[in-house]
């Protein structure tokens, strides 16, 4: 039983969802439709986003 395609992201596609989930005014389920992930995907990314930007300043 194979496991699919699945794929790995670039660091350059997780970074665009990150910006995108934190600018937008839409809910993550809707975001991620549109780009054929999870909404969980893009809360983790989120999440993982503004806890590496509290370290920039």
């Amino acid at each position: 039983m194979s496991k699919g395609n699945s794929r790995k992201p670039s660091s350059e596609f997780k970074a665009k969802v990150a910006l995108e989930a934190i600018k937008s005014d839409k809910i993550l389920s809707e975001l991620a439709s549109n780009r054929e992930v999870t909404h969980k995907c893009y809360s983790t990314l989120k999440k993982r986003a503004i806890k590496k930007c509290q370290f920039s300043f």
